[in-house]
């Protein structure tokens, strides 16, 4: 790039401030729980500190509790339903179109070097093409940890023009390794915790799988450490703009591959030095989708008008901004052994959850609790009230569950059936409603919902019932929409 256009490339989008560096932050499968979100348990004094010098919202959501829906869509801005990712992509799910508009394209034409480090895995990994690539497995083993922060200090330091970096951390994914390489120092056990406050339920099983996670989480907490010391070095750290989130919540129960706040409410954490105050939190309902509207705002690109999501820059400026009233998320399915679509919305106290196949198992309830949690059953069984019934309904859900965020912010006691609450189940359907419908919910049509369903029971091949990924064959992409180009309607 020439002189003039290296100028160019950092110009200055408000007085006295360059165009900043984007450094973009993304740890696998878990919640807020850090100590700067009030967890006593948990060891996190590098993000801890990131929130006191920066920006903490306290109610921050992604639109699916899946890596690759969560991926794509911060990458995309558009909900999993609007750009195709609605599965993981090692399960054959993928955009709609190989050409839809992502954050990746936009930066490199307004100059920006883009670079990831760590995992993308969203289909077709060809749509984001960005400069620069390492480590592009999910590296679920946690080799080589010190490699993320040599890397990204070879991406940071190879031009004056400015950067885009995605760093995607391996933590904390299962399996839920205690320590790697003297990390953490001192690892907790089951006897140092109580299991998240989600789950309603207390073995020493949860307990210990709860410190193992919060090991997880330091160990995050040390590697993002590194990577801000290489930051740092390089001269860059005063006009990069850090946002760290996680891609959903913990692989635990009530958790990933859910709808439920345990599964779609993420740590978000924002800080630019010298642009928005020190230790603010704020309340506003926020959503990753915020993030594509957020990056090309202090890029100094034009807004993309079908984008759903809005830029944070206004509300951190402390601009009078009417902030959204109602949240929206939803669910498909992870891999084919959980197809179960659900509807989310909620506002500052409700959320409804709309069931898209009410009456019918939910496969995803045995998936979870067969594969990592041995005896539950039992447990739920003996489980007190509202407990017990929330697991026998996550089991088989009715149409609709309404929750009280307020009084009963973990979501046992379903409101749907009670009078007391006939209007705001009535509002918050036609919120909902009116959601799907600008948004061009494929869904809508009953018949896309069994269509779907019956090409993914056609892979059950497997001699125990189970899926057969060789077997999988999808064509949602061509029959979501009659008119292909739908789903980016405003």
């Amino acid at each position: 790039m020439s002189a003039v256009a290296e100028q160019d490339a950092g110009k200055a989008v408000a007085p006295g401030l360059l165009r900043p560096n984007i450094l973009l932050i993304v740890s696998e499968d878990n919640g807020p729980e850090l100590g700067c979100y009030g967890e006593p348990s948990v060891k996190t004094p590098i993000l801890d500190a990131l929130a006191s010098k920066g920006v903490l919202f306290e109610r921050a959501y992604v639109p699916q509790a899946g890596c690759s829906q969560s991926r794509a869509a911060l990458l995309t801005g558009l909900y999993p339903h609007q750009n195709g990712q609605i599965g993981l992509a090692t399960w054959k799910f993928r955009l709609y179109r190989d050409n839809t508009p992502n954050l990746v394209r936009s930066l490199q034409k307004a100059g920006y070097r883009t670079g990831i480090i760590g995992k993308l895995h969203v289909s077709p990994a060809s749509a984001f093409p960005f400069d620069f690539k390492e480590i592009e497995s999910s590296n679920f083993s946690r080799n080589k940890l010190g490699k993320y922060a040599r890397e990204a200090g070879k991406f940071i330091n190879a031009s004056k023009r400015p950067f885009f970096l995605s760093v995607n951390y391996p933590d904390a994914h299962r399996p839920f390794i205690r320590e790697i390489g003297g990390i953490p120092e001192k690892p907790l056990t089951g006897d140092d915790v109580k299991p998240l406050s989600y789950f309603g339920l207390d073995t020493p099983e949860l307990r210990q799988e709860t410190a193992d996670y919060y090991n997880c989480m330091s160990r995050l907490d040390t590697q993002i450490g590194e990577l801000l010391t290489v930051l740092r070095k390089s001269g860059k750290l005063s006009n990069t703009l850090v946002v760290y989130i996680g891609d959903h919540g913990a692989d635990m129960l009530r958790g990933k591959r859910t709808s439920y706040e345990g599964g779609v409410r993420i740590p978000f954490i924002l800080s630019w030095a010298g642009r928005w105050g020190a230790g603010r939190r704020h309340l506003e309902l926020v959503s990753t989708l915020d993030l594509v509207p957020t990056f090309l705002h202090v890029a100094g690109i034009p807004q993309r008008k079908e984008l759903p999501g809005r830029s944070l820059v206004p509300l951190l400026d402390g601009e009078a901004v009417d902030w959204r009233e109602y949240l929206f998320t939803e669910f498909h399915l992870h891999s084919a052994h959980n197809y179960y679509p659900q509807r989310t919305v909620r506002d500052d106290r409700f959320k409804l959850i709309c069931n898209l196949m009410p009456g019918t198992v939910n496969p995803g309830y045995e998936f979870t609790h067969k594969r990592f949690f041995k005896g539950l059953d039992r447990v739920i069984t003996a489980a007190k009230e509202p407990v017990r019934s929330a697991y026998l309904r996550m089991r088989s859900p009715p149409e609709y569950e309404l929750y009280d965020l307020k009084r009963d912010p973990y979501e046992f006691e379903n409101l749907a059936d009670d009078p007391e609450y006939g209007g705001v189940l009535q509002k918050m359907k036609s919120e909902l409603m009116r959601w799907r419908r600008s948004t061009g919910d494929p869904l809508l049509d009953r018949k896309n919902i069994l269509r779907l369903k019956s090409e993914i029971e056609a892979c059950m091949t497997n001699k125990d019932g189970s899926p057969n990924k060789a077997r999988l064959s999808l064509s949602y992409p061509e029959y979501f929409f009659r008119n292909r180009n739908e789903f980016s309607k405003p």
